[in-house]
């Protein structure tokens, strides 16, 4: 079999082709996909050659770890059946290529045990199940049981920023103060407060969570922390972090690193959205079709209003 897949031939250059995909294996699904996310942190860093080392890196490459589809064929001892919607955190469907993600293709395969069924009626916007699920890991300490400090400042507005903050709302917690530096992203909050950085004069933060994904955060959020404060870094970076030592030494402050989102965060995020606690409306901004790929990763990294673009597979 073959499938159309976004295909990053070498940093800047994309393209779509037909490739053949992998001999599928007992387990797996054959999934027709519907639509798939463009991530603006982990991807981005493919797109332009400055992803640090990682497992896997390569070019040629398919990214994508926000997939869509419906199942086409599914083994007979699976749950899953025919014709159910499903949401594919990447995959490893395509021979010739690194698979890093792998999600960008119109048919993939997929082990059952790997994806998450969710509703039809959620569209395109179950893509971000991804992205909600990275912002529940950062407050939720990887599932690993530990009470977590919710955020009082968010800094980033982007889609993990207002997930985060709508986590925290629908909590029922304190607002948390979201910081942006872009105007144009300064719209659009539900129940918390987003204001530029220069406008805010605290000290006093118990919890400062970035998703900025600026390199120098550390030099700007620490001075903002109050005694025993804490910086947790959910960001992608793909510079070296560095602090200036006397600001954290006078307030004892701690760092911690929310890393990559595990199954128990997709399915508590999956949870919470199928029962209406947590809502995706408004976070898809732009649909392209692959045939205009080019300018859809164009615009996803460099237009300040698009805050999520999603490919549109369906035709």
């Amino acid at each position: 079999m073959h499938a159309s897949a976004i295909v990053f031939q070498a940093p800047l250059q994309l393209s779509v082709k037909k490739l053949p995909l992998r001999a599928p294996a007992p387990e797996d699904l054959e999934i027709e996909v519907l639509h798939s996310g463009i991530s603006t942190g982990t991807e981005r860093l493919l797109w332009d050659g400055s992803m640090p080392p990682f497992p896997g890196m390569g070019y040629p490459l398919v990214p994508g770890y926000e997939t869509v589809g419906r199942v086409r064929r599914a083994p007979a001892e699976s749950a899953l059946r025919e014709g159910d919607t499903v949401f594919v955190p990447g995959s490893y469907s395509f021979d010739g290529v690194h698979n890093l993600f792998g999600g960008a293709g119109s048919r993939l395969l997929a082990p059952a045990s790997r994806v998450v069924k969710v509703s039809e009626s959620l569209g395109e916007k179950a893509t971000l199940l991804a992205l909600a699920a990275t912002a529940y890991h950062a407050v939720a300490l990887g599932g690993r049981g530990e009470p977590a400090t919710p955020p009082d400042l968010i800094i980033g507005h982007g889609v993990v920023g207002r997930l985060l903050a709508r986590l925290t709302v629908a909590a029922g917690l304190t607002p948390p103060t979201v910081w942006e530096t872009q105007a144009q992203r300064r719209t659009g909050a539900e129940g918390y407060p987003v204001i530029h950085p220069d406008e805010d004069g605290r000290k006093d933060y118990r919890a400062i969570y970035d998703v900025s994904g600026d390199s120098a955060i550390l030099h700007k959020a620490i001075p903002r922390l109050q005694m025993g404060g804490e910086v947790v870094l959910a960001g992608f970076y793909k510079g070296d972090l560095a602090f200036s030592y006397t600001p954290a030494f006078l307030r004892e402050a701690r760092i911690r690193v929310a890393a990559e989102w595990k199954r128990p965060d997709l399915l508590a995020v999956t949870q919470l959205v199928e029962e209406g606690r947590l809502s995706l409306d408004g976070l898809v901004t732009h649909v392209e079709t692959p045939s205009r790929a080019q300018q859809a990763y164009e615009a996803a990294f460099g237009d300040p209003l698009c805050l999520k673009m999603v490919l549109d597979w369906r035709n």
